[in-house]
């Protein structure tokens, strides 16, 4: 093929640098948008937080003296006296508060963070704590990191014992220190299955415990129908009077199935919401939170050292470093700006959620906003990811508005979000003694006018966590031997 030059004209998008920064900014959740702004406030001098331009720092002199007026109106700083009577207490001459300590009632206790110990911590303080041959101790570690924060074994022990194939030990001695792990605290813990774990701790209960050796002839071998509550058919297999067997019942539920959830624990993490929505004189109206975003302006002394004539290092160094903090500010705007527009696009369409309720959730995609807001998809599909938005109703992420539709018998659509919350309400209003079965959900369904295959309702109500009509039917009526 012969190669020749020809000139073509057309159009396509170019990705500056000031349009990526944009689109990432985007797409970033509130607390990720926070570490990019103070990584910009560290790294360009152009920019300060607003709030530190506009306070005025009172001169230090007036602010001693103004604490020495306050310190000296209430009598507490006065000199201590060298001796006191002995009889004498603190309170009686100086106020509580005298040591700087401030009210206990005025105090952010959620400022304060302690060390949690973790299951690991708490295992590992054990292990060096017994006697145990340094191969052992190396094995006993290897186990100990395998275990999950419930308290299980997450690695099988074969896969343990092949990982520490360079000590030449056979698995039999991994199985002697796995035992060892299995017994310290808390119980249970190190179970490579739930059934190991019950069994331990029932092993390690005063043997003289009512209904012991029961409860763990029944974990051992018929734990699967203690958990689905066939009485009947454990009496059956079992032998056991109806006496023996609620206690050893009773004894098992009293066990903690998760071992390693009461040492440690995660951190609670609290969703700031990027938007809130109030009701105003019969009106939505939609703001941005001000606490997500700090405000951030242009250092006005650092700008006022540019000089248009200049072509030193150090000038050209303020010029890049000026236009970087404009562009940095204008892409802070428009992420608030296309925020804000899509956050009341979304409380304009799902206005009957927040007055009646999800079970008034219409059907909502990504292109039905995009295409009322003249944006592209990607882009809603960028602001509502992580975006979370505060509601009377309570907090949600604005991607839990968005839904699949199912068509109804009068040609209109009706949103799974709803469908879901009609769901849970049907089986919350059902008779205990007759749990409605997935056909009969689907039936009442399509009395409403909903047309809804049964799978489609199994499959909701397992994404709801609700149990079968017959497991719902055994938990409510708690039938017994």
């Amino acid at each position: 093929m012969k190669q020749r030059l020809q000139l073509k004209i057309g159009q396509q998008l170019s990705m500056t640098p000031q349009l990526q920064q944009a689109i990432r900014l985007l797409q970033l959740s509130s607390l990720e948008l926070r570490q990019e702004i103070q990584q910009a406030l560290w790294s360009n001098p152009m920019l300060e937080l607003a709030e530190e331009l506009d306070e005025e720092s009172a001169p230090a002199v007036e602010a001693e003296s103004q604490a020495e007026e306050a310190l000296g109106g209430d009598g507490a700083a006065e000199e201590i006296p060298e001796e006191l009577p002995v009889d004498a207490r603190w309170e009686d001459i100086f106020p509580a508060n005298a040591g700087g300590g401030g009210d206990e009632e005025e105090r952010d206790f959620e400022a304060f963070h302690r060390v949690t110990e973790t299951l690991r911590d708490h295992l590992l303080w054990q292990l060096n704590l017994t006697p145990m041959s340094p191969t052992d101790r190396v094995v006993a570690e290897a186990i100990i990191d395998a275990v999950d924060e419930d308290g299980f074994l997450s690695l099988p022990i074969d896969e343990i014992h092949a990982g520490l194939a360079e000590l030449g030990l056979d698995r039999e001695e991994v199985l002697a220190v796995l035992h060892r792990v299995q017994q310290f605290d808390p119980p249970g813990v190190a179970a490579t299955s739930l059934a190991e774990c019950l069994a331990i701790q029932l092993r390690q209960l005063d043997p003289t415990t009512p209904w012991r050796g029961e409860a763990l002839r029944l974990v051992e071998a018929h734990l699967e129908l203690v958990a689905q509550r066939d009485y009947p058919r454990l009496a059956r297999l079992t032998g056991l009077p109806p006496e023996a067997l609620e206690g050893a019942v009773a004894l098992i539920r009293s066990l903690n199935p998760h071992p390693g959830e009461r040492i440690g624990g995660v951190q609670v993490e609290y969703v700031i919401p990027d938007v809130q929505v109030v009701k105003e004189n019969g009106a939505w109206r939609v703001s941005l939170n001000p606490e997500v975003t700090p405000r951030l302006a242009l250092n006005r002394h650092y700008a006022a050292l540019v000089r248009r004539a200049d072509d030193s290092s150090d000038n050209r160094f303020l010029r890049t470093q000026l236009q970087e903090a404009r562009w940095f500010l204008r892409s802070l705007e428009s992420r608030n700006e296309t925020l804000l527009k899509v956050a009341a696009c979304i409380v304009e369409l799902q206005r009957g959620f927040l007055e009646r309720g999800p079970e008034a959730m219409r059907p909502l995609i990504l292109a039905d906003v995009a295409e009322r807001l003249g944006l592209h998809e990607s882009t809603v599909s960028r602001v509502t990811t992580h975006k979370y938005i505060e509601t009377p109703r309570g907090v949600f992420e604005l991607k839990y508005f968005f839904s699949s539709h199912v068509a109804t018998d009068d040609g209109g659509e009706c949103s799974a979000t709803a469908i879901r919350a009609m769901l849970r309400k049907m089986i919350d209003a059902e008779d205990p003694a007759r749990p409605l079965s997935d056909a009969k959900l689907a039936e009442q369904f399509a009395a409403r006018g909903i047309q809804v295959a049964r799978r489609t309702v199994a499959k909701y109500r397992e994404a709801l966590g609700i149990p079968t009509a017959a497991e719902r039917k055994r938990f409510k009526q708690g039938i017994r031997p």
